[in-house]
């Protein structure tokens, strides 16, 4: 599966020339509900139609802006987007984690539900910081005015060293069984907003809910279960303390649909209530 996306950075790399505008997402706005924001940095690339999206502009506005082929979106670690999904498109996402790079390709027909096509992959991270400051340099020029031509140069940094990260030598059988699980565990902060669990996450990656199990108990030493609420708490933690959202659309905004028990969890995990947490 790999190939697909070496084929894809292939392409970008070779028509770096004829890249048109790179978008840069901000957070200083609330997120939209329903929107994407996870603690670690996104790109998205279109390949294929038009891919709609709402986005913080950096300028204290909310901007809906509708990325062509050959466009770009660079979403820093925390800022937030909103996709729209109204038109035909494919769309490639980089996801930049601690330990994993993740690749995902979507694919949408026009005025069809749901999408047609799905994939996704994962690579460890090397050892090295290039990839730090990459990211880094890219996050520091979305407060820039003048972002060209450096935006240009450090995409193409990026996707070089994506394109490289994947041409690795294939993993043993440990690494495969390693790079499964941190895939899973990005799909996770990528979507503990939404109704997962064991059941759905195990098919979105063609494994049995059991297997997915087990993985959990040799690589995370915790249940599944536990991991999601805690990046689900996680992320009520920072939105408490960064935005003042009620608590009945924090709940709902971490994947709770019922906040007295988002509340009961909250005080079991942490020790104190949300409220509590927020003032101090």
């Amino acid at each position: 599966m790999h190939n697909i996306f070496i084929d894809l950075l292939d392409s970008a790399i070779s028509d770096f020339e004829s890249l048109n505008n790179i978008w840069f997402a901000g957070d200083s706005l609330p997120p939209l509900e329903s929107s994407y924001q996870v603690n670690f940095p996104r790109l998205e690339l279109v390949f294929k139609g038009r891919y709609a999206n709402t986005f913080d502009n950096q300028q204290s506005n909310v901007a809906d802006i509708t990325l062509g082929v050959g466009e770009a979106l660079f979403i820093p670690a925390n800022a937030w987007n909103k996709p729209d999904w109204q038109h035909e498109c494919s769309v490639l996402s980089l996801l930049f984690g601690k330990s994993q790079l993740g690749f995902s390709l979507v694919s949408k027909r026009e005025n069809e539900e749901g999408f047609y096509d799905v994939q996704k992959y994962s690579v460890p991270q090397r050892s090295s910081h290039a990839i730090d400051h990459i990211l880094n340099a890219l996050s520091s020029l979305t407060h820039e005015k003048k972002k060209q031509p450096a935006d240009k140069f450090l995409l193409m940094a990026l996707l070089c060293y994506c394109k490289d990260m994947l041409e690795m030598p294939t993993a043993d059988c440990t690494r495969r069984s390693q790079d499964l699980f941190k895939g899973i565990c990005i799909y996770v902060q990528e979507n503990f907003h939404r109704n997962i669990n064991r059941n759905t996450v195990a098919e979105r990656f063609n494994i049995s809910p059991n297997h997915l199990s087990r993985l959990f108990r040799q690589e995370g030493h915790m249940r599944f279960a536990d991991y999601i609420a805690w990046v689900r708490l996680e992320r009520a933690k920072f939105m408490l303390k960064r935005y003042n959202f009620r608590l009945e659309e924090v709940a709902n905004r971490c994947g709770y649909h019922d906040s007295n028990y988002f509340c009961r969890v909250f005080k079991r995990k942490t020790g104190k209530t949300p409220t509590e947490y927020r003032v101090h």
